[in-house]
Parts: C-alpha cells; structure tokens; sequence
C-alpha cells in the first residue's frame, strides 16, 4: 500500500512505485475513475499508443473507407436504410 499527502490545492505526487504501474511519465494525462466510494485512476493513451492493438493474426488491416463501406452495405443488408 502506498500513500500520498494531498496539498492546500488538492495536488498530490504519485509515489514512484505507482507511476510504474500506471506507466505514467512527465506531461501524461489520468483519467479517474468514482464507484461505489472507490476511485480508480487510469493513464489515458495517445491515438499512436493504440496503432495496431486490435490486429489478429491471419487478419490483415482493413483502411477506415472500407470499413465505412462494410457498415452502410450491412445497414442495407440488414434493411435498416
């Protein structure tokens, strides 16, 4: 378990051992996270940090048009337009 005190302006530093879990360097952004009396805080990731983590293997990449595409031909299909 670690602590942290909070300032007069509610500022609080991180201890070391919690910025390696959350991954969090200089300048990045937490999002927290309130429920049920419990807060949860989460380094958000940048666009670039995202580039890839859906692919599978034996998938190859599909370019936004295409997916565009895929989601109208489906609305058609599906008799939804």
């Amino acid at each position: 378990m670690y602590q942290s005190i909070a300032v007069s302006k509610g500022q609080t530093t991180l201890p070391k051992p919690v910025r390696e879990a959350l991954g969090v360097e200089a300048g990045d952004t937490l999002r927290y996270i309130i429920s049920e009396g419990t807060v949860q805080a989460v380094r958000l990731c940048s666009v670039a940090e995202l580039a890839g983590m859906l692919a599978r293997d034996g998938h190859a990449p599909v370019a936004l048009s295409e997916m565009d595409q895929a989601i109208v031909q489906g609305a058609i299909d599906g008799g939804n337009v």
